[in-house]
């Protein structure tokens, strides 16, 4: 059996869970996100938490048992939580700047600005000019807008100049020696 796929799910107090058919609705103070799972599996309400299981042994059903898990657990997270990835940019002049409500506007070193479009469920916040909190409700979302981000300049071994995650470790290389 899965060993994720058989964990409980807790329910917190302030999110509602509906269960119609092949679909799993969960609504929290943050938002509403909606899934859609297969046949295979079952989702049930046991008091105050989720418990989800397979109908059979198949391979496809015991594949689907533990992602189906996770997903539903990430949803019910983020409705009631939310999640967040900060970034850094390091690099003389690399600024952000998120005071318009639909654009982020990055400098990274180009001869110009870079406005990077903001989704309708992503907010961005810039404690100071250097640092991006990008905020959201799906955590695969904030993922790729993050990674989106991080891919328009990403860092590079010898001075680590570029759009790095807060936790992430840059591999430094040693530059070029002068010879004698």
């Amino acid at each position: 059996m899965s060993q994720i796929g058989r964990k409980e799910i807790v329910i917190p107090e302030k999110v509602s869970v509906n269960i119609e058919s092949n679909s799993i609705t969960a609504k929290g103070p943050l938002g509403e996100l909606s899934l859609n799972f297969k046949d295979g599996i079952n989702i049930t309400i046991k008091d105050d938490s989720l418990i989800v299981a397979r109908k059979d042994d198949s391979k496809i059903n015991k594949e689907l048992h533990g992602l189906t898990r996770a997903l539903v657990s990430n949803m019910i997270e983020g409705v009631s939580e939310g999640y967040k990835k900060e970034l850094q940019l390091v690099g003389v002049g690399y600024t952000a700047d998120a005071s318009s409500n639909k654009f982020l506007l990055l400098n990274l070193g180009y001869s110009h600005p870079i406005y990077f479009e903001k989704p309708d469920t992503i907010t961005f916040e810039t404690p100071n000019n250097t640092t991006i909190i990008v905020k959201g409700i799906d955590k695969q979302e904030v993922g790729e807008v993050s990674a989106k981000i991080r891919s328009l300049r990403k860092p590079e071994p010898f001075k680590g100049k570029g759009v790095k995650y807060s936790d992430e470790h840059i591999r430094r290389k040693a530059g070029k020696t002068v010879g004698a």
